[in-house]
């Protein structure tokens, strides 16, 4: 059950963001920015720890997951260091993620060669 529920929260995303792309004028860029702040505003109001809860792995794989990771960080390290933990915190979750992107991007960038 836990794989059907996954599988029907990241498709539903996934659905989401093709409907937007196919009938506005956003581009990916536009969709993916956007998801991240929903995300970080389901986390602001405590809705996307439930999502957490009812879909398990497939809340956390979608981009809205980043937002997610982003606000949590940030709001717990601001519990801590008041003002000045938003951005401690935001870097503090999600610096793994960043750090593996740079170094898998960089290691493609070094094998492979775009065609002109």
């Amino acid at each position: 059950m836990n794989y059907l529920l996954s599988f029907l929260f990241c498709g539903f995303v996934c659905v989401v963001a093709q409907l937007i792309y196919e009938y506005t004028k956003l581009t990916p860029g536009h969709i993916t920015c956007s998801f991240v702040v929903i995300g970080a505003l389901l986390d602001l109001f405590h809705i996307y720890d439930r999502l957490i809860k009812i879909f398990h792995a497939g809340a956390m794989l979608p981009i809205t997951s980043f937002g997610h990771s982003l606000m949590h960080g940030a709001m717990a390290m601001t519990k801590e260091y008041g003002v000045f933990g938003l951005a401690m915190g935001m870097f503090d979750l999600t610096a793994a993620g960043i750090a593996s992107a740079i170094l898998f991007a960089f290691l493609v960038a070094i094998f492979f060669k775009p065609k002109s």
